[in-house]
C-alpha cells in the first residue's frame, strides 16, 4: 500500500536544515520505476500549469488525495506521464510540470550553500547533483525547474515559482560569480543554461 507524504511537523520556514535533511532521509516512495503492469488505461486526470489536479474535469480538493497520487507518478521514456501501481498503469495529462516549488530555505554561502525546496505536495527536495536546478537558455525568459525524481533529463520536475526564482537570483548576485550561478549541496547551477 502507498501512503501519502506526511504533513510537515511544523511550518517549513521554522525547519532547520538538519530537520529538513532528516525528513528527506525518512521519506520512502514506492518503487514505481520497477513496476511494469500489463493493464493500461487513461486515468481521466490532469495536472494543470498552476499545479491543481483534476479528475474528469472536476478539481481534486483533498490534499491527501493529491499527495497520494503524486507518490505513484512516473514519467515514461516517451515523455508521457502515468500513475502506476503493481496492477495498472494509467496515463495522466500534465500541462507544464507535475510539481511546483512553493517555498525555499537557503543555508550557507557559495559552495557550502544548501537549498531545500518545499513542493506543493509538501515533499522536500534538496537541490544538488541528484536534484539539479536548471533555468533555461534564454536569460530574458527564464524557465526555472528543479529535478524531483526519476531519470535526470526525463524525470519529474517542479516549476520554481517566480518569487523563489528572484530569491535565487538575489543570492547569486550577492556572491558576484561570473557567469551568474547558484550553488547547492556541492553542485553549481548556472542561471542561464549553456
Amino acid at each position: 500500500m502507498v501512503t501519502p507524504a506526511p504533513s510537515l511537523p511544523k511550518d517549513f520556514a521554522q525547519l532547520s536544515l538538519t530537520e529538513a535533511a532528516e525528513l528527506l532521509a525518512a521519506r520512502k516512495l514506492p518503487p514505481v520505476e520497477s513496476w511494469h503492469p500489463e493493464r493500461e488505461g487513461d486515468s481521466a486526470m490532469e495536472i494543470r500549469a498552476d499545479g491543481s489536479w483534476f479528475h474528469e474535469g472536476g478539481r481534486i480538493n483533498r490534499p491527501a488525495m493529491v499527495k497520494l497520487f503524486s507518490t505513484i507518478l512516473r514519467r515514461e521514456p516517451d515523455g508521457g506521464h502515468v500513475l502506476v501501481t503493481p496492477a495498472e498503469k494509467l496515463s495522466i495529462a500534465i500541462e507544464d510540470t507535475p510539481f511546483r516549488a512553493v517555498e525555499m530555505k537557503s543555508e550557507g554561502t557559495g559552495e557550502a550553500r544548501k537549498l531545500v525546496f518545499r513542493l506543493d505536495t509538501d515533499d522536500l527536495v534538496m537541490a544538488g547533483p541528484d536534484h539539479p536546478l536548471r533555468f533555461g537558455s534564454d536569460a530574458d525568459n527564464p524557465d526555472p525547474r528543479l529535478h524531483v525524481r526519476g531519470a535526470i533529463g526525463n524525470g519529474l520536475e517542479a516549476r520554481i515559482d517566480r518569487a523563489l526564482y528572484y530569491e535565487i537570483v538575489e543570492l547569486a548576485l550577492a556572491e558576484s560569480a561570473e557567469p551568474l550561478a547558484i550553488w547547492s549541496n556541492g553542485a553549481r547551477f548556472p542561471l542561464v543554461d549553456a
